[in-house]
């Protein structure tokens, strides 16, 4: 899921932008590019407009009062508390966004109060099922909505946001990640944990020292999926990372994007741009390398991502 911009400055349109080779991997767009190369050509290289859903519109209130609920002293950090700020924040939420006042719209544009009081109902539920899961009064974290970056020795960038970086008095690091959602079955755990082992190397190149702990806390379901990495794990994300890197510079300069059909697609806001469901993509607006082996040992140059 993609976040929602809350900075208040609205971002240009995309055809404003120019198109640029990307620069720097995310999480969300190393998992775009996984999932489907030509998603990730949609959201990195035509900068397509994606509506944000109601979907979306939660994860960002509930980050927000997680975030939020660390401001006010610890015997202070109670359900009742945090279920309180729900409503507030998304104001807040809205004074940024005001556009996502459409979610709760009726198909004739009229407001439709009751269907935005059940939303905000579904994330007060979410924040009060946290508490189920920690304890905010035991925790006090080193760092909230943590923004990272690193470059590794290949010259890639990587950079992210962590939801919350926990301290032991010990000095060991827990690097922790709110989920909306349900957890994934068991099969699927490793690929739910490969954002927070991004993250895990990159506090590692920073730092020096590998994260004690991975933790994932599905509020959805009501779980908590905890790893402990070991360097070994980091070192294996990191040749992961420099693979995508690679076959995303082949893409970049082939213009070869191909869709990867899958369940995900009924999701995907730019399925009617998909030529696996019989549609068009745009003209690719990067130059094409003419030879095929032109710039095999180069990779993508401008800050895109």
């Amino acid at each position: 899921m993609q976040p929602i911009n809350t900075s208040g400055a609205p971002a240009p349109p995309a055809a404003l932008r120019p198109a640029a080779p990307p620069s720097s991997l995310s999480p969300s767009r190393a998992g775009d590019f996984m999932q489907c190369p030509l998603l990730y050509r949609f959201r990195v290289i035509d900068r397509l407009p994606e509506k944000p859903s109601a979907a979306m519109a939660r994860g960002t209130l509930v980050h927000a009062v997680l975030e939020r609920i660390f401001d006010v002293p610890a015997a202070e950090r109670t359900a009742v508390r945090a279920r309180a700020m729900v409503a507030g924040e998304w104001e807040r939420l809205l004074a940024a966004r005001p556009e996502l006042a459409e979610l709760f719209e009726r198909d004739d544009g009229a407001p439709a109060p009751e269907r935005g009081a059940e939303w905000l109902a579904t994330a007060e539920q979410l924040v009060e099922r946290w508490f189920t899961l920690e304890d905010p009064a035991r925790l006090e974290p080193a760092e909230r909505e943590l923004f990272v970056k690193t470059t590794l020795d290949s010259g890639l960038k990587l950079r992210g946001v962590i939801d919350r970086v926990d301290v032991a008095p010990t000095g060991e690091v827990r690097i922790v990640d709110y989920k909306t959602g349900r957890a994934p079955r068991p099969e699927y755990a490793a690929d739910a944990l490969f954002q927070l082992k991004f993250y895990a190397l990159v506090l590692w190149r920073r730092r020096g020292t590998v994260p004690r702990r991975l933790q994932l806390v599905y509020l959805g379901s009501g779980d908590v999926l905890t790893y402990d990495p070991a360097e070994a794990d980091l070192r294996a994300v990191e040749r992961k990372l420099l693979a995508l890197w690679d076959a995303i510079g082949r893409a970049t300069r082939t213009g070869d994007w191909p869709p990867r059909p899958s369940r995900l697609c009924d999701w995907c806001p730019h399925r009617a741009l998909c030529p696996a469901w019989g549609g068009t993509p745009p003209p690719y607006p990067l130059a094409v390398a003419t030879d095929p082996a032109e710039g095999e040992d180069e990779h993508p140059a401008a800050d895109a991502d």
